[in-house]
């Protein structure tokens, strides 16, 4: 038995402690995060079920599409914490202790005064709001709506300032432990949720309090722990906080902030689109096949995630062998997602129902079709968009971000109202506007690695 355990070891020492630090590093953090990605995508399967269990397929189609329009304000971060992300993962390469604790300190200021702000104004506004009538929702539901709105609105404010913890564990090269924290935060809500279930009638004010309580929980939890241990000489302090450091995380938050902006118009919109011109139940059709095939994108992130970090390091130390041999790595994955997609989709419907109760949905097989295309495009493009991220080279993919928001609405509205397509027409949209991380970001890497070209490519 001894001698099995020490092979073991020896196994895991070779293939994941082995190879150069910086490879060893997130090799341990993808093994680590294929176990505590995998609770993840889990729990987060299990939840779908039993909420609808517990309130009906329209009322956690409300749920999904407030949530969604409210996660709109997000871009009051102005990008700042992608900034923070390279920042620190430069100053901490370069051993600059004072630096990053700098950035960590302003960065949580920055957005304390901003969410505070915007959380003061929205309590304000909010009673003068008829959710109601701007989601075109059955008027039983539009007393709970405004409260959920409250409840939801807050989350959104505290977490963005407490998330702050899981960017500077990711720009560590740890995203593992990043994860680890919103898994708590799941199984949290998942636990809050079955209790709900047993004790209450369905709610959505009860299932808004479930599903944000907890995961600020986990957060809070979290700055405590790795403030107190790990990075205790990171820790904010209200003396480190230097708004002169804020003008370099702007310069970079900036350009993040326009990227944020178009990935928000593409995918917090769809639910509100889909609200709107089909009914909140094809809301849920919608976001359970996101839910499904998204599972490929979230065991994709598990290897990916800690390729931003490392790769802002390997190209201050000019390391760019390790940044062409990690991309072949990559790509060479994607065929076996391919494959898995494949898979899934021929499934599909046996899985819905085994997942969901057979005949709780019924969802169009072109629905599940376009589903997997465009997560599997995006899987293609993420690692590009990644490496160029890391580096910072974003001007080419934000003048991409102000031109595919427009692509994106102008192609929905045209496949919804001129072509007659269902709800599979916005993922049809996401493809087709999502031309920067298919086409532009994999020439722009080409060029920079493997061209040495400046100018605009590494801008």
């Amino acid at each position: 038995m001894q001698s099995i355990f020490q092979a073991i070891v020896a196994l895991f020492q070779k293939h994941i402690g082995g190879g150069h630090e910086r490879s060893a590093k997130a090799k341990k953090n993808i093994f680590t995060s294929i176990f505590i990605k995998g609770g993840s995508i889990a729990v987060s399967l299990l939840v779908v079920p039993l909420t609808l269990n517990y309130v009906n397929t329209a009322q956690y189609g409300i749920w999904l599409t407030l949530s969604s329009v409210v996660a709109w304000f997000s871009f009051f971060d102005i990008g700042i914490t992608h900034g923070l992300r390279n920042k620190f993962a430069e100053a901490k390469a370069k051993g600059d202790i004072e630096s990053a604790q700098i950035y960590v300190s302003t960065t949580y200021g920055i957005l304390s005064i901003v969410f505070i702000s915007i959380w003061l104004l929205y309590l304000a506004v909010n009673p003068f709001l008829d959710w109601g009538s701007l989601l075109k929702l059955d008027p039983q539901y539009s007393n709970d709506v405004s409260s959920l709105a409250l409840i939801v609105f807050t989350y959104f404010c505290l977490q963005f300032v407490l998330r702050t913890i899981s960017t500077i564990i990711s720009a560590d090269q740890e995203p593992a432990k990043a994860s680890l924290i919103d898994v708590i935060g799941q199984v949290l809500s998942l636990l809050i949720i079955v209790i709900l279930v047993k004790t209450t009638e369905g709610s959505l004010v009860n299932l808004g309090l479930a599903l944000c309580i907890a995961p600020l929980l986990a957060l809070i939890g979290a700055n405590i722990f790795f403030f107190k241990g790990k990075y205790k000489d990171y820790k904010p302090t209200y003396s480190k906080i230097k708004f002169s450091y804020a003008k370099s995380l702007f310069n970079l938050g900036v350009v993040f902030f326009v990227i944020q902006i178009a990935g928000l118009v593409q995918f917090q919109s769809a639910n509100f689109i889909i609200s709107r011109n089909f009914g909140p139940e094809d809301v849920t059709n919608y976001n359970i096949v996101f839910k499904y095939f998204g599972v490929l994108n979230m065991g994709f992130m598990i290897f990916l995630t800690p390729f931003w970090s490392a790769a802002t390091e390997a190209y201050v130390k000019n390391d760019l062998n390790w940044i062409k041999n990690s991309i072949k790595k990559y790509n060479i994955l994607n065929l076996g997602f391919i494959l898995l997609g494949i898979i899934m989709l021929i499934f599909s419907h046996t899985i819905y129902d085994l997942w969901l109760g057979k005949g709780k949905v019924t969802i169009d097989y072109w629905l599940s079709f376009w589903g997997l295309i465009f997560f599997l495009f995006s899987i293609f493009g993420s690692k590009y968009v990644s490496f160029l991220n890391g580096i910072s080279a974003l001007r080419l993919q934000f003048w991409a971000s102000i031109i595919s928001p427009v692509v994106y609405i102008a192609l929905t509205y045209l496949l919804i109202n001129y072509f007659e397509m269902g709800v599979y027409a916005l993922f049809i949209a996401s493809v087709l506007a999502n031309f920067n991380a298919i086409i532009l970001a994999p020439i722009q890497y080409y060029m920079i690695i493997h061209k040495n070209k400046k100018g605009i490519w590494i801008r």
